[in-house]
């Protein structure tokens, strides 16, 4: 028995480290049309939801950084750029969509940034899952508070779907900048988690 569970326990650690790296791969491609399509429709909900994907991939970075060795000094000062950069997401989304709110800039639909919501609310859940099962079976905080963000980027893609497809549809434009605003509130408890350390630390 003590002859095998170490294999396990490293079977079980390359397991957590491979799905950190199909978040960062899965975040980087969302990152780029979120931000694109975002971009050419006007939408600050998509802006907000691919800047949010891209800090996401240095969240995700520290999980496989701390698997191989990273020395917990290096990992507070990671963990504290990430919160800073959550907080200026935050800070950024909320100015532009009040602006939007204010000035009643109408985003134009956009059907990419439809189907990309879509399609996360496919992905996150099951890399969510897949992530507390392997924290648990590994005894690990760091893994299954990890999946704890992922989840919280899935409500993030409901909020996303949402405020795209009302201002597709019936036209509420204004249904973009508030989902815009409920994502800067969203990433304002991300930076509050990742600056205490309950992310990737425990």
């Amino acid at each position: 028995m003590t002859a095998t569970a170490p294999t396990h326990q490293e079977h079980l650690r390359r397991q957590a480290v491979g799905l950190a790296w199909l978040t960062v791969a899965w975040n980087v491609v969302e990152a780029g049309v979120a931000v694109a399509a975002g971009s050419a429709a006007g939408s600050m909900a998509l802006i907000g939801f691919g800047l949010d994907s891209t800090i996401e991939v240095g969240s995700a970075a520290v999980i496989i950084w701390q698997f191989a060795g990273l020395e917990k000094e290096r990992e507070q000062r990671a963990l504290r750029f990430i919160a800073l950069s959550f907080f200026a997401l935050a800070l950024y989304v909320s100015i532009q969509a009040g602006l939007d709110l204010v000035a009643s800039n109408e985003p134009e639909s956009s059907w990419v940034g439809i189907g990309l919501a879509v399609v996360s609310l496919l992905v996150m859940p099951v890399l969510a899952t897949a992530k507390r099962s392997v924290g648990r079976r590994l005894g690990s905080v760091t893994v299954t508070a990890d999946s704890q963000q992922t989840w919280l980027c899935t409500y993030l893609s409901v909020v996303l779907l949402v405020g795209l497809v009302l201002n597709t549809t019936l036209g509420w434009w204004w249904a973009d900048p508030v989902a815009a605003l409920v994502i800067a509130a969203l990433a304002t408890r991300e930076g509050l988690e990742a600056w205490r350390g309950d992310q990737c630390c425990g």
